[in-house]
């Protein structure tokens, strides 16, 4: 199977995501800078999920590069992440139109930690079905520290949200700062 479909669907997807949460913004009631106020949590959330789906809309975009034959499962596991990134605009709008409160906070942390394990199997999965010893993409990544770092921020988070809301909300910046700087790894292994 070609991937330029597979590519066109998740690149579809991902669109949705980022218009349904732009969508979720109101706009509002009075014309003065006091009426944006009950807005700014909610512009918050947004621009934090919107940095996120573009993090995982580049990464993906790198990762498929690498693939040489698309199967039946990375097309699943491919499902499998866009499943958990479609679940981003309803955490998103729940934290913010709820001030960050601890529970919201958790579940975005937990629907990120899902993301994060998501795309960990898909790249596992394209890994496998290239051979480790031929894959650019195992060669790329090598041990993946920013992968599970991330994993290990996101838990350390979601424990945090309960009692300490604010500290998970740094902690989902932290590690969105941290893929934020461009990883070149793939680009660095493709360009051999």
């Amino acid at each position: 199977m070609n991937k330029n479909r597979l590519e066109a669907f998740s690149d579809g997807v991902l669109a949705i995501i980022i218009t349904i949460m732009v969508l979720e913004l109101k706009v509002p009631e009075g014309i003065d800078c006091d009426a944006i106020q009950p807005l700014l949590p909610k512009f918050f959330a947004y621009i934090l999920s919107f940095i996120y789906v573009g993090i995982y809309w580049n990464n993906h975009h790198h990762m498929l590069h690498t693939v040489k034959r698309v199967t039946g499962s990375i097309l699943w596991a491919n499902l499998h992440l866009l499943f958990w990134l479609s679940l981003i605009p309803f955490v998103t709008a729940w934290a913010g139109d709820n001030n960050f409160a601890a529970f919201p906070m958790m579940l975005y942390g937990i629907i990120l930690l899902c993301n994060a394990i998501a795309y960990f199997i898909l790249q596992n999965v394209i890994i496998h079905h290239h051979g480790k010893e031929e894959a650019a993409l195992a060669k790329a990544i090598g041990k993946d520290w920013k992968g599970k770092g991330s994993v290990i921020l996101y838990a350390c988070a979601i424990l945090f949200a309960n009692s300490y809301a604010w500290i998970a909300g740094t902690i989902y910046i932290i590690v969105a700062l941290i893929w934020l700087v461009p990883d070149k790894r793939i680009e660095r292994i493709l360009e051999n």
